[in-house]
């Protein structure tokens, strides 16, 4: 492989030189994942009211690097370098507020956080030659939030090893689908949608459409969310599969419904698996939002929910609820689209819910 330079010389790719990162400074990182509409921005403000968790920071940069090396497009060594270097990068400048979102309305800004005084406090603390030291006394836990990566994260597994969680949210795909049909038809071919693309016949399409471009470009936008919700499932539940395995410790899977309704047991796990206690103000942040329910539809009502599809509930019987859900779907997609969103939806079920 050569790479032409804009002075016409030709550069050769040099297949001899490997690239590492030795260093690590985050001793943990806790990653929230899951699918569009899962419940992750719920969970994330929670987990960063624990004691030593920063506050919730989302991770674009690292979601490129894996789609890249999912795609082929990438060299390993380079992936897991990166990845590296970013999450460390991430975790320095947080330290000392710099790189911070201080976006008042944001999710994940500064405002939203459990403790924010505590990065404003950083502003004016000393910082760059103090910062690693800083981070090995305090031992910050490092809190991102992904979309859709566990089943791509091998740079991440691959380089951090025992120090990263990874907390998968799951969702009943009935109460995900309205979120992932407006993504379908307001950030595909947008250019917000600043995402990993792939060409095929002259079109860009999302990286998730690899493997049934067609399927894609014939498809209505519902149908386009329940194919890439089917797509990223099949490849969540290979990867899923092999870190309950390799390494229990770095994953836990959190039923949406199931957290809502009880959310001890997962709070207990979490605080072991992340060496972390419940902060002063974590049952404030639970009571913000709305856990535990009595009906899963009853999230804060946010503006940036209803803008991603939420709607309140219709009432307090959850099959009513569900049975609504699956109306609408049955009322804009094909028959064999149905039919891949009732398998899910049954999958699921028998997966996540049954006693």
């Amino acid at each position: 492989m050569t790479f032409a330079m804009p002075n016409d010389k030709v550069i050769p790719f040099n297949a001899d030189i490997k690239v590492v990162r030795q260093y690590q400074m985050a001793e943990k990182v806790v990653i929230v994942d899951g699918q569009p509409g899962c419940g992750k921005t719920m969970l994330s403000p929670i987990i960063a009211s624990l004691n030593r968790v920063e506050l919730l920071s989302y991770a674009f940069e690292i979601e490129f690097i894996c789609r890249l090396l999912y795609l082929n497009k990438i060299d390993n060594d380079a992936a897991v370098a990166m990845v590296k270097m970013l999450i460390d990068h991430k975790l320095y400048q947080t330290m000392m507020s710099r790189d911070v979102n201080f976006r008042y309305s944001d999710l994940s800004g500064v405002f939203k956080d459990a403790n924010p005084w505590r990065y404003f406090k950083r502003l004016f603390q000393n910082g760059d030659l103090v910062i690693p030291e800083k981070i090995k006394r305090e031992r910050p836990i490092l809190n991102l939030t992904t979309h859709d990566l566990l089943g791509m994260s091998d740079p991440l597994t691959a380089g951090l090893g025992n120090a990263i969680l990874f907390i998968e949210v799951v969702r009943h795909p009935l109460y995900m689908i309205a979120q992932q049909t407006l993504n379908m038809e307001r950030l595909v071919n947008s250019p917000r949608d600043i995402q990993v693309s792939i060409e095929y016949n002259g079109q860009q399409l999302p990286y998730f459409a690899q493997g049934w471009e067609e399927k894609f470009v014939k498809a209505n936008p519902m149908e386009k969310a329940i194919y890439a919700m089917q797509r990223m499932m099949e490849i969540t539940k290979k990867k899923r599969e092999h870190l309950k395995e390799e390494n229990p410790e770095s994953i836990i899977t959190i039923p949406f419904e199931r957290f809502v309704i009880k959310p001890e047991p997962f709070m207990a796990d979490i605080q072991v698996k992340l060496d972390t206690t419940v902060g002063k103000k974590t049952h404030k942040v639970l009571r913000k939002q709305n856990v535990p329910r009595e009906i899963l539809a009853d999230g804060p009502d946010l503006a940036i929910y209803r803008r991603c599809g939420w709607v309140p509930a219709t009432g307090k019987n959850e099959e009513v609820e569900l049975d609504s859900r699956r109306n609408k779907v049955s009322d804009e997609v094909s028959k064999e689209a149905l039919v891949v969103m009732d398998h899910m939806c049954e999958d699921y079920v028998q997966n996540y819910l049954s006693a």
